[in-house]
């Protein structure tokens, strides 16, 4: 049953990453003024974002490290062998989640910063 649990957790993260103003689909709130380059200037720093991807190598290292403190501690308070793979397969999953919703932030921070390059005010 705590399987169960965990294997939500995954999906809902890429589910999250799919939504429509987060990570390189991010469209940041301007003060002041847009030019009429404005949707241009965002569509070009967008895809610079999108050139981090959502799931990358430091994911596959997160979920193994996951799987392995979760399948070691497991291991410490239970004293036994019995659920190590769902406890390994439970911490890889939420490893994994935790890596995709860093590198989502991470492609906003992007797109903010290339629209400030670009002399926007960007205050969100």
């Amino acid at each position: 049953m705590p399987y169960r649990k965990f294997s939500l957790i995954f999906p809902a993260c890429l589910a999250v990453a799919a939504c429509t103003n987060v990570g390189a689909n991010y469209v940041p709130i301007v003060d002041g003024p847009v030019g009429p380059n404005y949707q241009s200037d965002l569509a070009n720093c967008q895809a610079l974002a999108r050139t981090q991807g959502t799931v990358d190598g430091r994911t596959a290292g997160a979920a193994a490290v996951g799987a392995a403190g979760a399948a070691a501690t497991t291991a410490i308070i239970q004293d036994s062998s019995d659920n190590l793979g769902r406890a390994a397969a439970a911490g890889a999953l939420v490893g994994a989640g935790a890596s995709a919703i860093n590198n989502t932030q991470n492609q906003e921070v992007i797109v903010r910063n290339c629209m400030r390059g670009r002399g926007y005010n960007v205050v969100g």
